[in-house]
């Protein structure tokens, strides 16, 4: 299979999107990505990310491939778990407290840095609208995060997201319960859960 035939494989394969990455880890070069730009056969979405002309653009997944460590986080993971039906107008990314935020901040995403035990905590893969895989914390992480004092998260917002999880056939309150005490939030915690189960 010639090059550009494999990486539009590819692309079919990836929900119509494929990253230089792959590319390069597939044996191909760089010049083959170039090519398929300039024949019209791809299209450039984000900086190193391509897309099929057919396909609608991933702004979630593209800010996550150009901005590797950042994980979403508060509103924007409580809209990729399905807890809140607000689309975000701004997108929430946690990053390592020694990261430089200055190019994520000029991309308008609100920025959240903590210390690397923190950081590491929960850390799990969830779909895209667009189908494509990112890194956001878990579940129970998320809600544990928006009840921190700092995370500024609208009252309506926590209400709604706890009662989507409380009726969740996956809920996991003992994990739910270790996050809090890790992220010190155990007193606000219990008294949601006392309102909703």
């Amino acid at each position: 299979m010639r090059a550009t035939e494999a990486i539009i494989s590819m692309a079919k394969e990836n929900n119509g999107t494929v990253t230089t990455a792959m590319v390069v880890a597939a044996g191909f070069s760089r010049g083959n990505i170039k090519y398929l730009v300039d024949k019209g056969m791809i299209e450039k979405s984000a900086r190193g990310v391509y897309i099929l002309p057919e396909v609608w653009e991933d702004e979630v997944f593209n800010l996550q491939n150009r901005f590797k460590r950042g994980i979403y986080s508060h509103e924007t993971a409580l809209f990729l778990w399905d807890l809140t039906d607000r689309t975000p107008n701004r997108y929430y990314m946690t990053f390592p407290a020694n990261y430089n935020l200055s190019r994520p901040k000029g991309e308008n995403i609100r920025c959240v840095q903590c210390k690397k035990a923190l950081y590491d905590l929960g850390i799990a893969e969830v779909m895209t609208p667009g189908g494509n895989t990112v890194r956001a914390y878990r579940v129970e992480r998320t809600l544990c995060d928006i009840l921190r004092s700092h995370s500024h998260v609208d009252i309506q917002i926590v209400t709604e997201a706890f009662k989507h999880y409380v009726t969740s056939s996956n809920k996991n309150i003992p994990v739910l319960s270790e996050y809090a005490k890790v992220l010190k939030v155990e007193t606000k915690l219990r008294s949601y859960l006392e309102v909703l189960l």
